[in-house]
């Protein structure tokens, strides 16, 4: 079967309804498309069909006498992709009705193609009072688990309307010059020439901008390692690190890679990179090759040094923590589909337990960077405040930056703040 629109169903079902990563889903179902147009549509369909699945899952149960959601998920998720490709991607109402209708039959599920017909079209009837009903709620307003609309309005109660809505917008594609490599001026001049849109970031020193995801493997530079794909939230954390030649550093919870391998192309450093995931650090060692660098790769429980630290201090080092990754939805719609309330208490517990067994690993005077893409507040000032409170020796340093605000302990950044990604960072030095 090559329909995209039932490939794209049959894998937002398995996001949505089965529990799997946008990302496998990705991988399995779009190779099986050969033209690239289709891909890309493919890709828009499955990717904005998990960002807004809370919003029109909540208007089938409106539209269905009897839910799909069970006997028939793959058509269930193609009703709301069928929604989404006439409210968020606005496909002429003739073009997207009939191919979701085809896109039934492609699923050889033929008797349900009228039904498929009827809904779509009493959604075109009744769109003014059935958007108004779902905009009533924040959560299907937004496209967001009651609980987290309900946790950040509590945290952020005065942004909590535009950090939902930044949720829902696609982000630009932002890249990281390799300096060992190329500098960001060659390469800005290489991408323009090759016919992409793109400009230096106002204020990262390495970061570039296009306006919109592309296949960054088919840019020139890429295949040489002259850069990285990395939001520029990230990328303030080699600033923020402040490493130089000579030192000795720690990238905890380290995979994918890619803070890594930013401080290395910044400063000759005896890196080591610590994740417990063995299938999780090949890519680090992907990364590392492509780019030309080279780290100690470790494999290892960062909250149980003792099975892998060699008793040597290090001089930075950065806790990247496992988060919920509620700032990187805009990203990643496919988190607010798999995350839940109760994980919440049990991550902030794993980010104690590693913070705790690492700072003993820093030297005096060393600077431990503690980073998540969460804008939760359980996972950043409460896990940070909590550990300052039981270290005397620890002290906060200042941390200002263009974008995002001051937090009670640490800075916050929330997502779409300069058109960056949710991420919250805290910089402690040990006296």
């Amino acid at each position: 079967m090559t329909d995209t629109r039932a490939l794209a169903a049959q894998a937002l079902a398995e996001v949505a309804l089965r529990g799997a990563s946008q990302r496998d889903a990705t991988e399995r179902y779009a190779p099986r498309l050969a033209d690239p147009r289709d891909r890309a549509l493919f890709t828009a369909l499955v990717s904005d069909g998990a960002r807004w699945w809370l919003r029109f899952d909540a208007a089938l149960d409106r539209l269905l006498d009897k839910p799909l959601r069970q006997k028939e998920p793959a058509v269930h998720a193609l009703l709301v992709l069928g929604l989404v490709q006439l409210e968020i991607l606005e496909l002429p109402d003739y073009a997207a009705v009939a191919a979701t209708v085809q896109a039934a039959r492609a699923l050889e599920r033929p008797r349900l193609a009228g039904l498929v017909n009827a809904i779509l079209r009493r959604w075109q009837r009744e769109r003014v009072e059935l958007l108004a009903a779902l905009d009533a709620k924040p959560q299907t307003r937004h496209a967001h688990p009651a609980w987290l609309a309900k946790a950040i309005a509590s945290d952020w109660p005065a942004q909590a309307d535009a950090v939902m809505a930044a949720d829902n917008v696609e982000p630009p594609l932002m890249l990281r010059a390799n300096r060992r490599r190329t500098t960001r001026e060659n390469l800005l001049e290489r991408l323009r020439e090759a016919g992409y849109t793109v400009d230096a970031h106002a204020w990262l020193a390495d970061a570039i901008v296009l306006p919109h995801s592309t296949d960054v493997t088919r840019m020139p530079g890429f295949a040489e390692g002259h850069f990285a794909v990395q939001d520029g939230a990230a990328q303030i954390a080699t600033d923020l690190a402040e490493a130089r030649d000579g030192l000795r550093v720690l990238d905890a919870c380290a995979a994918p890679g890619g803070k890594a391998c930013h401080l290395l192309e910044r400063a000759d450093v005896a890196l080591t990179a610590l994740e417990s995931d063995a299938g999780r650090a090949r890519r680090i060692s992907q990364n590392l090759e492509r780019l030309g660098l080279s780290a100690e790769l470790v494999i290892g429980d960062a909250g149980q040094p003792d099975a892998w630290w060699d008793g040597r201090p290090f001089d930075r080092i950065l806790i990247d923590a496992p988060c919920s990754a509620t700032g990187v939805l805009r990203r990643r719609p496919d988190v607010r589909l798999h995350r839940r309330d109760s994980d919440i208490a049990a991550l902030a517990a794993q980010q104690r337990r590693i913070l705790e067994a690492l700072w003993p690993l820093l030297a005096p005077g060393g600077r431990l960077l503690y980073v998540t893409c969460s804008l939760l507040r359980a996972e950043n000032e409460a896990v940070v405040g909590e550990f300052l409170a039981s270290r005397p020796e620890a002290r906060v340093a200042p941390i200002a930056l263009p974008a995002g605000q001051a937090a009670a302990a640490g800075w916050q950044i929330l997502p779409g703040d300069g058109d960056l990604d949710g991420m919250y960072y805290a910089v402690l030095e040990r006296a």
